[in-house]
């Protein structure tokens, strides 16, 4: 007679050993897929400086790195702001030459003003930002980079924080280093899309972001930026305004395998004779590069 006990535990014997086999097969499969990736990675970060990224300008580099910043803001009208995350997210190199950022819907609370009562809530998601890496040299080869993005933000925010317009920025950023010295810059002109109302009220404005940076004692860089924005159209046609923001960043600290710990601090001020959106704003920032 057959043993039906010994053949049900030599069948379910043998699935447990065709199961394992197959989550084995499959964990070499993520192995090798991962190991492509980060190599990959490696190689396109090689072709390009290693500089560090700004605390406002948008580095033209690629990089690939999980970001939180927070920042502190002084209102004309007296009141302060707090931004957690400020659209920052998750960084990604999916491809060489190409970053997609996938940005996260910034927290925002507002203390009390006169006729301005306090409030907290999500502000406008700037949901995806792609580059496309058009030329670079590293600090061996040139020390230079020339890249375009695409950014397009969601009006998801609460009523006292959103803009009410979808808007699509598409950037032009280079920059150039001697030695332990850089500079990172981007144009870029932000576009509504949607109602007439709200490309009436928003306008196109225009950004202008410099950043200057110097390499100290391998973790240290001291940075000054400049940012500015031209309206030429819309609810503040004409205005202007102008920060400067003086700031350090420290790292690259490893952690573990290819993480790296990044941290800075900088503090914006307003230089322009335009009552600008606020008047100053502290900045932190947090990141692990991998």
């Amino acid at each position: 007679m057959i043993d039906r006990k010994g053949a049900i535990g030599a069948a379910l014997t043998g699935l447990a050993m065709l199961g394992g086999g197959i989550m084995a097969e499959q964990a070499r499969a993520d192995d090798d897929f991962l190991d492509s990736w980060f190599a990959m990675v490696t190689a396109t970060q090689a072709e390009q400086p290693h500089w560090m990224t700004p605390l406002v300008t948008v580095t033209p580099r690629l990089e690939q790195e999980f970001r939180y910043d927070q920042y502190f803001e002084s209102l004309p009208n007296g009141a302060d702001l707090t931004n957690f995350g400020a659209g920052k997210g998750l960084e990604i190199i999916p491809s060489e030459n190409t970053e997609v950022i996938f940005g996260l819907p910034p927290f925002e609370e507002r203390t009390a003003a006169p006729k301005s009562p306090a409030v907290g809530a999500f502000g406008d998601w700037p949901a995806l930002l792609v580059k496309y890496r058009m030329l670079s040299a590293n600090e061996e080869s040139g020390n230079y980079i020339l890249t375009a993005f695409l950014q397009a933000g969601i009006p998801t925010g609460a009523a006292a924080f959103t803009t009410n317009a979808y808007v699509v920025q598409p950037t032009i950023a280079f920059g150039a280093g001697w030695q332990d010295f850089d500079a990172q810059a981007t144009l870029s002109e932000q576009n509504p899309i949607g109602t007439n109302k709200a490309e009436n009220t928003f306008g196109h404005p225009v950004l202008v972001n410099v950043a200057t940076q110097y390499h100290l004692w391998d973790v240290l860089w001291p940075e000054l930026e400049a940012n500015y924005t031209w309206y030429p159209d819309g609810a503040k046609e004409g205005k202007s305004q102008v920060f400067l923001t003086p700031g350090i960043i420290f790292g690259r600290f490893p952690i573990a395998g290819r993480a790296k710990l990044i941290f800075g601090v900088g503090y914006q001020f307003a230089v322009s004779p335009h009552t600008p959106s606020y008047d100053n704003n502290w900045i932190l920032t947090v990141r692990t590069a991998f």
